[in-house]
């Protein structure tokens, strides 16, 4: 049994090293592929009992191992959509069937429809910052869609919320009731005036004429057109009353506002806009316009995408207004490598590797998000074209092994008596 115990070794010595060699193709073949993780194999011998007269050869056995939790050189590109990460982690995709998985091949680009895929055709999976449904879930992918730059492009959000901060002049004279800009008569009469651009529903501007007029002693009213109602000399009489009208009342020893630190003004054509008049003040000093802000965005097209570490992605308009509109998460596992490997550089997590957690990008142990880089292949060439040449030897030595067993039965069965 010895004969053949041997030939049956070395067998299981070429397998290994056949196995080995396979191997060694795959990661010479991708090793310019974004974030492909090298493959290794790993031998475990096969113990076979024996007799204390005897000694039986075993065999060996290959265990192949894909190290995807080794960490890649950085490749830097001038594209805000090619995206690495430092650290621990994968990002979410979504394969044409509509699996979700996880890869590190980050060079992601705009499809027909504007969807982010990278080379395998993955759909990058987000938060949608703008949908109150899609919120993280810490133990699965629900709630995660795909990164669309499509629904951005001519993106319009209306006017939901500002800010305007203003010094109103002390020694401002008191306005008769009926010269109030509120009364939109054609002698009204206001101390100060300023204007604020919003934005409808539909992206389009509307400018919002606002009216300060003296009422009393360290009191104020506030009343706010739209322009596009404003008369033939562009101011009074409207063809239509206020949108909003407020009163303001001050401290007549600091200047700080009392009460009527809000308004609400109802855009035509969009939502009510809340807008915080809360550090206006009241000194002996010209009018003056300290703070002015208003959230939304008209239909302009995308300038460029903004991705910060912790995976929040700024769509930048034209006209210079950032909206956040996606978050990134990055999913990690217990035991990276023992995650089922799948075409595309794509990985599926195992009962081996453990469950799925999302965390956002830069806590819980997460890497953060490198935009304008991609991660490169972990194959180091020299490595592999050493290993591929100890392959071939050790090959070569278990076919000696086999030949010289062969020769060996040969001369014990042509043995005469």
């Amino acid at each position: 049994m010895s004969i053949y115990g041997a030939m049956r070794t070395s067998i299981s010595g070429m397998n290994v090293q056949a196995d080995r060699l396979s191997a060694i193709s795959d990661n010479v073949a991708n090793v310019g592929t974004t974030g492909y993780k090298r493959a290794s194999t790993e031998f475990a011998t096969i113990v076979l009992q024996a007799s204390e007269l005897a000694y039986e050869s075993g065999a060996v056995e290959v265990r192949p191992r894909r190290l995807i939790s080794e960490q890649g050189a950085f490749k830097y590109s001038s594209s805000g959509t090619d995206l690495a990460i430092n650290g621990d982690g994968f990002f979410v995709v979504q394969d044409g069937a509509g699996s979700v998985m996880l890869t590190r091949a980050g060079a992601f680009v705009p499809d027909q429809s504007g969807v982010l895929i990278n080379s395998a055709g993955a759909k990058l999976l987000g938060y949608d910052l703008s949908d109150p449904l899609s919120r993280p879930v810490a133990n699965g992918p629900a709630g995660l869609v795909p990164v669309s730059m499509g629904a951005l492009a001519m993106r319009a959000v209306p006017t939901t919320e500002g800010r305007l901060q203003v010094n109103l002049p002390a020694a401002s004279a008191t306005v008769a009731a009926a010269n109030l800009p509120s009364a939109n008569a054609a002698a009204s009469t206001y101390s100060a005036r300023t204007s604020l651009v919003s934005y409808n529903g539909l992206g389009g501007e509307v400018t919002l004429d606002v009216y300060y007029a003296k009422t009393a002693a360290n009191a104020w009213e506030v009343a706010v057109y739209d322009r596009a109602a404003a008369g033939a000399g562009g101011g009074f009489p409207y063809a239509s009353g206020p949108l909003a009208t407020g009163a303001m009342t001050f401290n007549p020893s600091t200047g700080g506002l009392l009460s009527g630190g809000l308004i609400n003004v109802p855009i035509p054509g969009g939502a009510t806009a809340e807008i915080d008049l809360g550090n206006t003040s009241q000194f002996s000093a010209e009018f003056a316009v300290i703070d002015a802000n208003m959230n939304g965005t008209g239909a302009t097209p995308i300038e460029r995408v903004d991705i910060s570490p912790e995976g929040v992605m700024t769509v930048v308009y034209e006209n210079g207004v950032r909206t956040a509109a996606y978050s990134l998460p990055i999913a990690q596992v217990a035991s990276p490598d023992r995650m089922q490997v799948v075409s595309g550089n794509m990985f599926l997590p195992t009962s081996g590797s453990g469950d799925l957690r999302i965390e956002a990008a830069g806590s819980g142990g997460a890497g953060l998000v490198v935009s304008g880089a991609l991660e490169q292949s972990t194959v180091d060439i020299a490595d592999e074209l050493t290993a591929m040449i100890e392959a071939q030897r050790n090959y070569t030595a278990n076919s000696r092994v086999f030949q010289t067993s062969s020769d060996l039965t040969d001369v014990l069965v042509n043995l005469r008596s």
